[in-house]
């Protein structure tokens, strides 16, 4: 007798929410100093990068403490005796974010490997090729013997994580952890100690001023005036470096935005604070400075009741496409499918050049279809990247897969789309990604497919994450016909009819239609139950027949 699999229970879904538009703007440009004026960002900023780095360290030190007792006053006392009053503010306030940043950071470490840890405990208990309930075990002995010393090195970091978020104390590296262990591996990295240190130190240069409002051009520590001419206060120690009054050095080049540059002449113009960040690039080949200008703004996210009824962008994120499809206010699927390339090969630099390139398709494609809003998962793969190796499959199909998984540029596609279709005026809505490829696979691929046979299941599940945007079902109920294009300026019932009968039984529709108790109720006689009311002017009442579906009688 066969045995039957109990089906397992589907998950809440959340309601689906507005992203939240950037809470500000970050703006590059390049900086040309000359050989002198080079030499003096170096100093000034190797200066200011010591004082910031044993800032930090006494912060750390101080461990996870309120925040009247970070001693920030004192520290910022003493800073000012070397440098300035707004150089020092800068300094805490920069070290106190980082401490935040590096806890935060601690903690996600240590919440990742108790789900490792857990995951893999119930795979070792469970018996060698077989299974403990629902949980597999390990396929032979000495993979589950590799696991058990996998778990014991998972579980020395996670008793170390615990311990530095207990006492407070997060490991922060400036400069980068990744370019520190680099300093191991320079052949491999193609670099000699000279160029290493040349790259070290320029990653720990501090030149960071924090804006203020009412101060001339929003910044006094770094003032940058419309017309692009660059001023430095500088520390106590190089006033007899200054070049012009009140211990200032000014730039004989001037700098220029392009992006966004109304916006930040707006700002200093009216003296609104501003932040200002300059950078080294040690790189032989470039050898550049950079000036980053920052501020913040006051946003407001638009409603889901301010959508209703305009129409949506539906996006699937997959690792080497975006498949994207276009549906009304009542949920029908306009158009063809709209498939955007993904390459995410090569250099970081080009990687994200890629992205922003695939975005600015997508934004296009959304305001040359009237969209209002875009549709997109709330994708985040947190668990995957600490369970993937226990729960994505083993062996090399299963590090491809996860290679896959780890490849899809999740975060950075979803902080650039909510940055760039805010400067659009398109809003983003992230709905719940539970079953959107099931869903839509099952309930819209075959319909879609009969009309557009270039339709994939990937453009599927993007006309059921658009739904889901709008607050329709993923699913559709059969037996309607579909509304007719004319008609659907008005309120329909916002449902379609199955797939006709070859495409039904070429997915296997056909034969679960014969089965399921739906079906066999309809196959019973009508007379016993009302008929649906008529909700499109196809279905137009039918005076021969009386509510119960019988003919009427004739005088």
């Amino acid at each position: 007798m066969a045995v039957r699999r109990r089906r397992r229970a589907l998950r809440v879904l959340a309601a689906p929410f507005v992203a939240a538009p950037p809470a500000g703007a970050r703006i590059r440009t390049r900086l040309r100093p000359d050989r002198a004026e080079a030499v003096m960002l170096r100093l000034v900023g190797e200066f200011l990068g010591g004082l910031y780095r044993a800032d930090l360290a006494a912060r750390v030190r101080l461990g996870n403490v309120s925040a009247k007792d970070t001693q920030r006053t004192v520290r910022k006392r003493e800073l000012t005796a070397v440098t300035t009053s707004r150089w020092a503010g800068t300094i805490t306030r920069t070290a106190e974010n980082q401490y935040q940043l590096g806890m935060r950071a601690l903690k996600a470490d240590v919440t990742g490997l108790t789900r490792a840890v857990t995951v893999l405990d119930a795979r070792i208990a469970a018996p060698v090729g077989g299974r403990a309930g629902r949980v597999p075990g390990y396929g032979s002995h000495r993979e589950r013997a590799a696991k058990q010393q996998r778990r014991h090195i998972l579980a020395a970091r996670l008793a170390t994580a615990q311990t530095r978020v207990d006492v407070g104390r997060p490991a922060i590296v400036v400069g980068g952890r990744r370019l520190m262990t680099t300093r191991h591996h320079l052949a491999a990295a193609g670099l000699t100690p000279d160029t290493w240190r040349q790259r070290w130190d320029a990653a720990r240069i501090f030149l960071t001023a924090d804006g203020e409002t009412g101060a001339p051009h929003g910044n006094y520590t770094i003032s940058v005036s419309p017309d692009g001419t660059v001023a430095i206060a500088l520390p106590a120690r190089f006033k007899h470096l200054a070049n012009a009054p009140r211990g200032r050095y000014v730039l004989a080049g001037q700098v220029t935005f392009t992006h966004r540059a109304s916006e930040w002449a707006d700002r200093v113009s009216a003296d609104q604070s501003v932040r200002y960040d300059i950078s080294f690039d040690p790189d032989p080949d470039r050898g550049r400075w950079y000036l980053d200008a920052s501020w913040s703004a006051p946003t407001q996210a638009v409603g889901l009741d301010a959508l209703a009824g305009g129409r949506m962008l539906g996006i699937d994120l997959n690792a080497d496409h975006l498949a994207a499809y276009v549906i009304d206010g009542h949920g029908n699927p306009v158009g063809a499918p709209i498939t955007i390339p993904l390459e995410m090969t090569g250099p970081a630099s080009q990687r994200d050049g890629r992205l922003r390139a695939a975005i600015g398709e997508v934004l296009r494609q959304a305001k040359a279809h009237g969209c209002s809003a875009i549709g997109i998962e709330n994708l985040g793969f947190t668990d995957a990247g600490h369970t993937g190796r226990e729960t994505m499959g083993r062996g090399a199909r299963g590090r491809r897969f996860r290679r896959t998984v780890a490849g899809i540029p999740t975060a950075k596609f979803r902080e650039r789309l909510t940055g760039m279709a805010y400067t659009t005026g398109i809003a983003v809505v992230a709905v719940d990604p539970a079953y959107t490829s099931r869903w839509g696979g099952q309930h819209w691929h075959p319909h879609l497919n009969h009309r557009t046979p270039t339709a994939s299941r990937h453009h599927a599940a993007a006309v059921v994450i658009a739904r889901r945007a709008h607050g329709h079902k993923a699913r559709r109920r059969p037996g309607v016909t579909r509304t007719r294009p004319e008609d659907r300026d008005r309120e329909t019932t916002g449902q379609t009819a199955p797939p006709p009968v070859d495409v039904r039984e070429q997915s296997g529709l056909a034969e679960t239609a014969r089965t399921t108790p739906v079906d066999k109720t309809r196959q019973r006689s009508t007379s016993n139950r009302l008929l649906p009311a008529s909700k499109t002017v196809r279905e137009a009442a039918d005076t021969s027949r009386d509510q119960y579906g019988q003919p009427r009688p004739t005088h």
